[in-house]
């Protein structure tokens, strides 16, 4: 085995150790939030690993641009999937576990956001 297909390997076992630790993390984490927290991470970080070592496999300038754009749609919905999740668990009055310290949209409340849509006043106070 050469040193490149070693290194490929790796980033394909390592990618795929980073799955089972998220799978993992869905199973024993202690509420929604931190649960949905290990999914999204290794929803990001192991296609990534995955797609390294896939390109370490086969290093040709097609496959990188495929690659490269596979990884980009990748962690883009991964993290603004998990946002929405965790915005719309939020709004659904999902609870959170005795460690949580502190909760940043307390202020903002739990009502679900008008601003951009045909409600929505605007500044001047019209509609």
């Amino acid at each position: 085995m050469t040193p490149l297909e070693i290194a490929s390997m790796a980033c394909m076992i390592a990618g795929s150790l980073v799955f089972l630790a998220g799978a993992f993390g869905l199973l024993r984490l202690r509420d929604f939030y931190a649960r949905l927290s290990g999914v999204t991470i290794a929803g990001g970080l192991a296609p990534a690993l995955v797609f390294l070592g896939l390109f370490l496999d086969y290093p040709t300038l097609e496959n990188a641009w495929k690659i490269a754009l596979a990884l980009l749609i990748q962690l883009a919905t991964a993290a603004i999937g998990g946002n929405a999740m965790a915005r719309a668990g939020y709004l659904a009055g999902t609870g959170t576990s005795s460690a949580t310290l502190f909760d940043d949209l307390e202020k903002v409340g739990r009502e679900p956001s008008t601003e951009g849509s045909e409600n929505d006043p605007g500044e001047d106070g019209k509609a």
